[in-house]
């Protein structure tokens, strides 16, 4: 059984949250049945209960989903929730649908976006990557955190070539080596107020670490929101040599780390919208007249299921016209589809850019 304490909170969460003007998923698919429903459940392993699902929608009403899961058994126990608000984020994976098998198709098939270097900045791809046999942030002991740390720790330390570096945990980093990471825009911070009322960054900084190649274009981040981010990025417009570099790395790291998987959803995360391909392929581009009129930018980007964030990514705003720019769907793809969908809108956005 849920306990009173937790039953108290969520009754009075979710009437706070109905009462609310919150534009959030969460509002939108929380009725009183689907609550009434799930309030009484918990996970079979772990003991997760629906209050651990939406303790962040409920405690910031600004925000755009407002749920996670803390384990993996979430997914199913609160399908009623997670179900909707997956098939809404993600354009219509109904839950019907089943996700394809991983593909990451032809490698050597994306050009240069920009190759004049006249808007785009930087290209980053990323996915997001859950090991097997532990939960979600909410659910994990310290103890597991030092342990996840150690393994990826070892594995990233045999990469070779390109992928060559060096792990840096955030437990007793020294004064310089975090400057020299922040400058680089790679240190992540203990997670904002959404992840912390999703108890995901407890024990901090414990098992968190972060790993970068000496050419400093591929990143791998330890337990921030999920267990692994790995990330390949570099100045300018080659999505070609980015989406290589990315897919050669989770190769290599799937050799020697089992990897989460769901038969329908795909590769598992902590936040629904990072299900299935979990990868967001994105450019820092450079669209000044086009983003002079911002609601035609996005009606543009929407077409192709694009998602137009601020310079520094999410609830942040766009610095001298800078715009972050990434695909939206990662659900009901493949890899290679969704960063297609990208190369195909950000192509089109500079065609319009230049025809102004």
């Amino acid at each position: 059984m849920v306990d009173a304490a937790v039953l108290t909170k969520l009754e009075e969460g979710f009437a706070k949250l109905q009462a609310s003007n919150s534009k959030s998923l969460l509002k939108k698919y929380l009725t009183k049945e689907v609550f009434d429903n799930l309030k009484n459940k918990k996970t079979p392993t772990f003991g997760s209960t629906l209050l651990d699902c939406i303790q962040s929608g409920l405690e910031n009403h600004d925000s755009g989903v407002g749920i996670y899961a803390p384990d993996a058994e979430a997914y199913t126990v609160f399908a009623d929730l997670f179900d909707p608000i997956i098939e809404d984020y993600h354009g219509g994976f109904k839950k019907t649908d089943k996700h394809p098998a991983s593909d990451f198709g032809d490698v050597n098939s994306f050009a240069n976006l920009d190759p004049n270097n006249e808007f785009v900045i930087s290209t980053r791809v990323r996915c997001g990557r859950s090991m097997q046999g532990y939960p979600f942030n909410p659910c994990l002991t310290e103890a597991q955190y030092k342990e996840m740390e150690e393994k990826v720790s070892s594995t990233l330390s045999g990469l070779e070539g390109e992928l060559k570096g060096k792990f840096y945990p955030l437990t007793g980093m020294d004064k310089a080596v975090q400057q020299q990471l922040i400058d680089d825009h790679f240190l992540f911070k203990e997670g904002d107020r959404f992840l912390q009322s999703a108890n995901a960054c407890r024990f901090w900084p414990s098992g968190r670490g972060i790993y970068h190649n000496d050419n400093k274009t591929f990143l791998v981040w330890c337990n921030e929101e999920d267990h692994l981010r790995i990330i390949s990025m570099q100045k300018g417009g080659d999505l070609g040599e980015v989406y290589k570099r990315l897919v050669t790395a989770v190769n290599e790291i799937e050799k020697r780390i089992p990897f989460s998987h769901d038969d329908r959803l795909g590769f598992l995360t902590f936040c629904p919208t990072n299900l299935g391909t979990t990868i967001r392929a994105s450019v820092h581009i450079k669209v000044p007249k086009l983003g002079a009129n911002l609601a035609k930018l996005e009606e543009i980007a929407g077409k192709y299921n694009l998602q137009v964030r601020g310079t520094r990514g999410e609830h942040t705003e766009a610095e001298g016209g800078i715009y972050d720019i990434s695909n939206k769907r990662r659900m009901g793809l493949t890899e290679y589809q969704a960063v297609k969908e990208m190369y195909d809108g950000i192509a089109e956005l500079i065609k319009i850019e230049k025809s102004m």
